[in-house]
């Protein structure tokens, strides 16, 4: 079982900055893939980034590409997502996510990660 709490969400106004953290615990964090989503009010979750454990594969959304960075530090368990240039329109619940048995290419599907945070809210501000 895996424990993955976000942190990082708020207010922001357009074109702002915010770095979300989502901190795992449990078991064995370094060989998860692990994913960003978010989740607007209406709207179907949406897959935001993912990274595999060795760091070597980095994959975006297309709404996302070019503000967004993930990163993860395995010593300390911990993925991060840079969001740069914030719109209205990023205005969601971002959820931390991880799949324990992908071969390491990150999904952008929801149905493939195993384990996820009670999300975290962000709202951009026009």
């Amino acid at each position: 079982q895996v424990q993955l709490v976000e942190s990082g969400g708020g207010l922001v106004q357009a074109g702002g900055s915010l770095r979300l953290s989502c901190a795992a615990s449990g078991r064995t964090f370094t060989r998860y893939v692990m994913g960003w989503f978010r989740q607007a009010p209406g709207k179907e979750r949406e897959f935001v980034s993912g990274m595999s454990w060795s760091r070597t594969s980095q994959y975006y959304g297309d709404s996302v590409k070019g503000r967004a960075t993930i990163s993860r530090d395995n010593a300390k368990n911990t993925v991060y997502l840079q969001m740069n240039s914030l719109k209205p329109e990023d205005t969601a619940v971002y959820y931390c996510a991880a799949d324990e048995h992908s071969g390491g290419f990150p999904s952008r599907s929801a149905d493939d990660y195993d384990y996820w945070g009670q999300g975290t809210q962000v709202t951009v501000s026009s």
